[in-house]
């Protein structure tokens, strides 16, 4: 049994290194790369990628083009900021080496913002399939947070992948903004409506699960800084969608 990894990246030298590193036990590593005008490309092809140019088709597309790419009997899909620690590259190993016997697994997440990992606000453990018999992966075609699908039964294992997220608060609220107006195009695309008030209690009732039930609290300021961040992010979703349905009900009148 072979495992391939596949991995999408733009202008991610700064990351490339690492991450290609932390997997440099597999048989194959696949970079998809999608325009990269820095030194991406040579550094993944110096630590023994095989780099493939391609025109970006979304996060799934892109991601499916790349398991398209891959030879090996399992692909691990991981992303430039995530970094494969020792143990689960055992764990990995195992499910190859005995081909399964399930057909995909999900894997915890360690999520760090500045170095620093959080463990509340639903930032642990974070599960995410992403290894899988290559013929039966697909990713489920979405505008943004593109889940791996599998054929068959699924898995979990025991070791986190880490995930070196946002740098501070600044490169949070950019991507979270990125991220809402596609959320938002994604749910004006399977024909969802606003609803009465939505945009005001969303905000107020994602803060609440956050801070306080997901237990945002005891991370402190920062703690603090992230509720608010996951509210703004939620308005900003609604706000998006509600400025959708509006030019989509102008266009059909």
């Amino acid at each position: 049994m072979r495992l391939s990894v596949t991995i999408i990246a733009l202008n991610q030298e700064a990351n490339i290194g690492p991450c290609l590193a932390s997997v440099s036990f597999a048989d194959e590593i696949v970079v998809v790369d999608t325009g990269s005008t820095d030194r991406t490309v040579e550094s993944a092809r110096a630590a023994g990628a095989r780099v493939v140019a391609a025109v970006w088709q979304g996060f799934a597309g892109t991601k499916n083009f790349a398991l398209d790419q891959a030879t090996g009997d399992w692909v691990f899909v991981l992303d430039t900021d995530e970094r494969v620690p020792e143990a689960l590259r055992e764990e990995i190993l195992a499910v190859v080496r005995a081909d399964g016997p399930l057909n995909g697994y999900r894997v915890p997440r360690k999520n760090y913002f500045g170095g620093r990992w959080i463990r509340r606000l639903g930032w642990y453990p974070d599960y995410t399939l992403r290894l899988s018999r290559r013929e039966q992966g697909r990713f489920r075609d979405r505008e943004v947070h593109e889940e791996l699908e599998v054929a068959g039964p699924v898995g979990t294992l025991l070791t986190p992948l880490d995930h070196y997220s946002y740098n501070d608060l600044e490169d949070y609220a950019a991507r979270q903004e990125r991220y809402a107006r596609l959320a938002a195009a994604e749910m004006a695309k399977q024909g969802r409506r606003p609803r009465p008030m939505e945009l005001w209690w969303r905000p107020v009732l994602t803060f609440l699960r956050l801070y306080f039930f997901k237990l945002g609290f005891l991370e402190g300021s920062l703690g603090l800084a992230l509720a608010r961040q996951g509210s703004r992010y939620n308005f900003l979703k609604y706000h998006y969608l509600r400025e959708l349905t509006r030019e989509k009900d102008i266009d059909a009148h």
